[in-house]
């Protein structure tokens, strides 16, 4: 296989995504499936909340003036963009490195947080966890950009979020030859099976979902028995 990898994420993360995979040696192609835009939301007194929830980075970068009444709470993130974004927002007390929102809600748990603020896109995959009362507020909004949607030759698929993971796959029928590169084990979940190989990054990250690419482009898809695993 290439060095390639087409990357599907909205902008600015796509081209942040294919600085990374050039600074690795890979040739990135950038074709978002997503325009992201910004979604007026209502600020909650930040004294009901224990702490914030951030799934993605978008929700830092684009909730606007209201997430300075929120920055002195404990701001749990999945994965270091979004980390990175609450941090340049002006967040003080990151927490980052949980694999993905089930994660991210049991490890605040075991913290002592009992209700936080979850701020996300409007079609999110909601938080849940027994023991904490999350409330929800729209910051950003996705809307899927329509058109055909070409897989160059011999490049891996870099799946950023879940969303983007069954768009692609509801687009692209012809599994059998695309390899999938995905940024949590979530991730590769929403996409389904049937692909010529699916690998996950061992943690959220851009840098460990291009270093898991990189390593299928080199060593190309596993033999049948090995595909989608």
């Amino acid at each position: 296989m290439t060095g390639r990898v087409l990357i599907l994420r909205p902008e600015p993360g796509a081209s942040e995504t294919a600085a990374r995979a050039r600074a690795m040696g890979l040739e990135p192609v950038v074709r978002p499936l997503f325009e992201i835009s910004p979604v007026r939301w209502d600020v909650p007194d930040p004294r009901r909340y224990d702490a914030t929830f951030f799934t993605s980075a978008n929700a830092a970068r684009l909730g606007g003036e209201g997430l300075g009444a929120l920055a002195a709470l404990p701001a749990y993130a999945v994965g270091e963009s979004t980390a990175a974004a609450l941090e340049a927002a002006g967040f003080t007390n990151v927490r980052t490195g949980s694999a993905d929102g089930a994660a991210l809600t049991e490890a605040a748990a075991r913290a002592g947080v009992r209700r936080a603020l979850h701020l996300c896109g409007r079609d999110n995959i909601a938080l849940r966890h027994p023991d904490i009362v999350i409330d929800q507020r729209i910051a950003y909004a996705a809307d899927e950009i329509a058109g055909p949607l070409e897989v160059p030759a011999d490049a891996v698929v870099l799946l950023h979020s879940p969303r983007a993971a069954v768009a692609f796959a509801s687009r692209f029928v012809a599994r059998s030859a695309v390899c999938l590169a995905a940024i949590s084990p979530a991730v590769a979940q929403a996409a389904g099976e049937g692909w010529a190989a699916k690998v996950t990054a061992p943690r959220p990250g851009d840098e460990a979902l291009l270093e898991v690419a990189r390593a299928l482009c080199k060593n190309g898809p596993p033999d049948a028995a090995g595909a989608g695993s």
